[in-house]
């Protein structure tokens, strides 16, 4: 299928003044420092390219959730900094996105200039996608280029109404993201398998129902297992999980239950865990074995099994898939062309005490050698989802992977089949 919209190398922008959406929504701690970078190195390839072309390029972005104008700890100005390191030339910044400030630094651009504009979010009319509020963005430029594939989900004034002002083409990130992953589930090379986790089944209904009619495995972890564990009426203790969502867990164990006696179709729930009280790097854990207890077994052998090997406590928190869930993910991706994941296995931020993988952060560690062909296979391997995007990132394997997505939220719609409103304001190819 590939990509439908117009791109900036379908569009001549030869010394132009641009404006870029980016998704420079990014991790900074309390010193000021921006602890991930990806969404940044990833936007560079269409900066680049509009710097050859001779535009001057004026950025525009969202950071967090910031209560008002006030709220500077949500400032993007460390973000300029960043980028100025990564083009090693000067990234001017301005205070605020529209207003006399930015209108001045914006009208002394010269070809070859990137100016940032300060947080779109400031201002309340960004979220409510306000006519006026657009029109002021794009008084800044002559074409207006959508880079931010994180936010293209969204009808906001920089992804929607701002394209009923300028002429609106996709950069080259938004290209590649919306591309790959619109391929991937339009037409993989199959077997295709999926691996889902995250919090909240409500949050993945839609790529859940449409990953039971459309993969030949689906694999779930992270928290959401516990929803469906629990809705097959098993103990799951003090794990983590949204009582709301048991009915939709019913409905998508019904349907994949259906699927599979109807044809080859996998639909799989772990069959141990890692569970602890406290969610600490000093945690005592240990191995949970309801599926076939051949832990349990080995390491009680020759007694018999204690009731607390097979069955989640009370008190227990299920923080992560077990090594025999992991090794039969691990197992069935030997026997698949596509992998496509979204959301970590467990609770991939509590750092280890003794080596590199975390207490809770073993069955994703398992899940990314595996993609990155430790085990004999390599599938075509699409990523996405923050919390698994970043611990790729802490990790140094993003390598591992055929496209690691910057978008979650964007990425699941797409996978969904919904349309991103985002990219259908854009203009057409043809």
């Amino acid at each position: 299928m590939g990509f439908w919209k117009k791109t900036v190398k379908e569009y001549d922008l030869h010394g132009k003044q641009v404006v870029v959406r980016a998704d420079y929504n990014v991790p900074i701690d309390e010193s000021g420092t921006i602890t991930d970078d990806y969404r940044i190195t990833q936007s560079l390839p269409t900066l680049q390219y509009l710097l050859e072309q001779a535009c001057s390029i004026v950025i525009i972005s969202h950071m967090g959730r910031p209560k008002d104008e006030h709220d500077t700890k949500y400032s993007l100005e460390p973000v300029a900094k960043r980028l100025a390191e990564k083009f090693n030339r000067e990234v001017k910044f301005a205070h605020d996105c529209v207003g006399k400030d930015a209108k001045q630094k914006v009208n002394d651009l010269q070809p070859g200039d990137i100016l940032l504009l300060e947080n779109l979010r400031f201002h309340k009319e960004e979220e409510a996608n306000n006519n006026s509020f657009a029109k002021q963005l794009a008084e800044h430029g002559e074409v207006f280029v959508q880079d931010g594939f994180g936010v293209v989900h969204r009808a906001h004034a920089s992804t929607d109404a701002i394209t009923k002002h300028l002429p609106s083409v996709a950069g080259l990130l938004l290209e590649r993201e919306a591309g790959t992953i619109a391929d991937g589930m339009d037409d993989p090379a199959r077997p295709l398998m999926t691996i889902i986790g995250g919090a909240k089944v409500s949050d993945k209904i839609d790529v859940l129902r449409r990953f039971v009619e459309h993969a030949d495995v689906v694999a779930i972890g992270g928290a959401m297992a516990n929803v469906f564990l629990q809705a097959r009426g098993m103990p799951t203790g003090n794990s983590k999980l949204s009582e709301d969502d048991l009915p939709l867990a019913r409905e998508i164990l019904e349907t994949a239950a259906k699927r599979s006696s109807e044809s080859d179709f996998i639909f799989y729930l772990p069959q141990d865990a890692v569970v602890a009280t406290e969610i600490t790097p000093r945690a005592q854990t240990r191995i949970v074995d309801w599926g076939s207890h051949v832990f349990a077994d080995i390491e009680s052998y020759p007694s018999k099994p204690d009731t607390s090997a097979i069955e989640v406590g009370p008190d227990d928190m299920i923080l992560d898939i077990g090594p025999y869930s992991g090794a039969f993910i691990a197992g069935a991706m030997q026997l698949c062309k596509t992998v496509i994941w979204n959301g970590a296995m467990g609770v991939t931020e509590v750092k280890s005490l003794q080596g590199p993988v975390g207490p809770f952060s073993h069955g994703t560690d398992t899940i990314v050698r595996a993609c990155g062909g430790e085990f004999g296979n390599r599938p075509h391997s699409i990523v996405g989802g923050g919390d698994t995007v970043g611990y790729l990132q802490s990790t140094n394997t993003l390598d591992h992977f055929s496209h690691v997505s910057t978008g979650g939220g964007a990425s699941l719609e797409l996978m969904s089949g919904n349309q991103l409103p985002g990219i259908e304001s854009l203009w057409d190819k043809e």
